[in-house]
């Protein structure tokens, strides 16, 4: 089996002709001057006008028969995390015996209360599939697209991220070789011996004990195990030590569960989502989910810069780490949540030198900071927030 080979480059130069030839002469040395199947490119919206041309440039440059990316408010290289300032970031690989099949899909308003979309991509083996997924938050509803892809193609892992750093609806543009896209979605299936791995770092580790809704509506959750929900947490509060409370006091998580049948839960048990609010009259908790069930079972969680570290270099280690010369990873793509970098950690750079140090080797990568990430949890798809989403490309075993 013939392997994949990747390179990357990032360039933090202003003039965008020359940040381009840049990170293309990088890259074309990292690949012993072999013509990528597929370049992929974050770019942040200091480079202006010149984003409208990137796609076609990188493909007339490097030849690459698909290219894909969008604008990011920070962009990621492998080494680096850009939080402010011009930085344009490509990855370019080979895809040996892998077909690479690019859609793009338009969300629209089927019904008062229903969407549909214009299309669900191709997909020929789910086992031997993988779908990246860029998109705007200002006109793509993608919590529904992956519930749709959920239901059509179940089992087939959907990695990739909202682009960020505009401020409306046609302000985040989505890059591909024949030019921008101003709304909906861009994606590519990879499908064949090159395999894409998932990783999903929610960052958040359980406190308190689990608990089951017994009443909610819409996003209100109104009582836990038959208590008003606000009581079910001031309980928390009191029983969890003195920094665990503070977190909670400062940014308070809850954990749905994915698995309705497990009795005891950790590290990767849940999908989080915010606490938002509370409702005085009734005792409820407001949640950052209008999917809220009753007999769903939920726990408080917790974030901090440490727990979220070592869980992130736990889950790419255990997911993407060394096995083998034929199954090491070969290249990565990074979508970290905009509220992570300087924001949430003391030192810069945090994401990509965890994921570097899971992998033990650098690995050619590139990314962005995304206004939602997207990938698996428990067999679904979901969009997530304060998260790291990576997708790692290797050979399939």
């Amino acid at each position: 089996m013939d392997a994949p080979l990747f390179a990357s480059s990032l360039s933090t130069t202003a003039d965008s002709d020359a940040a381009l030839d840049e990170v293309v002469g990088t890259v074309a040395a990292g690949l012993q001057n072999r013509t990528p199947d597929l370049a992929v490119v974050f770019v942040s919206h200091d480079h202006g006008t010149a984003i409208e041309s990137l796609g076609p440039k990188i493909a007339r440059k490097t030849g690459a028969k698909v290219v894909l990316g969008c604008t990011g408010e920070g962009i990621v290289g492998s080494r680096r995390e850009i939080e402010h300032g011009p930085a344009l970031s490509l990855l370019a690989g080979t895809a040996p015996n892998t077909v690479l099949r690019p859609f793009s899909v338009l969300a629209r308003q089927i019904a008062e209360d229903k969407i549909g979309f214009s299309g669900l991509p191709e997909i020929g083996d789910a086992g031997r599939a993988s779908v990246l997924l860029l998109a705007d938050p200002y006109t793509f509803p993608a919590g529904e697209y992956l519930e749709a892809m959920n239901g059509a193609h179940p089992g087939v892992a959907v990695i990739g991220g909202m682009a960020s750093g505009g401020n409306g609806p046609g302000q985040n543009l989505l890059i591909t070789r024949d030019g921008i896209v101003e709304s909906g979605a861009i994606g590519l299936v990879v499908e064949g011996d090159v395999e894409v791995r998932s990783i999903v770092s929610q960052g958040c580790r359980p406190v308190g004990k689990p608990w089951v809704i017994t009443a909610c509506k819409d996003n209100l959750i109104q009582k836990l195990g038959g208590k008003p929900a606000v009581q079910v947490l001031m309980t928390t509060l009191e029983g969890v030590s003195e920094a665990d409370r503070n977190l909670l006091q400062s940014r308070a998580f809850l954990g749905l569960a994915v698995d309705p049948t497990k009795s005891s839960f950790g590290r990767g048990d849940f999908i989080v989502r915010m606490l938002v609010g509370i409702e005085p009259q009734q005792g409820g908790l407001a949640v950052g989910d209008h999917n809220l069930r009753i007999g769903q079972t939920v726990q408080f969680l917790v974030r901090d810069a440490e727990s979220a570290g070592q869980d992130l270099v736990g889950l790419v280690r255990d997911t993407a780490g060394p096995s083998s010369k034929t199954t090491q990873a070969r290249g990565a793509l990074v979508f970290s949540c905009n509220g992570r970098g300087t924001r949430m950690f003391p030192k810069p750079d945090h994401d990509i030198g965890c994921i570097q140090t899971a992998l033990e080797s650098e690995v050619p990568a590139s990314g962005f900071f995304a206004m939602g990430e997207i990938g698996p949890v428990g067999g679904r798809n979901f969009l997530h927030g304060f998260t790291a989403s990576v997708a790692v490309f290797r050979s399939r075993r």
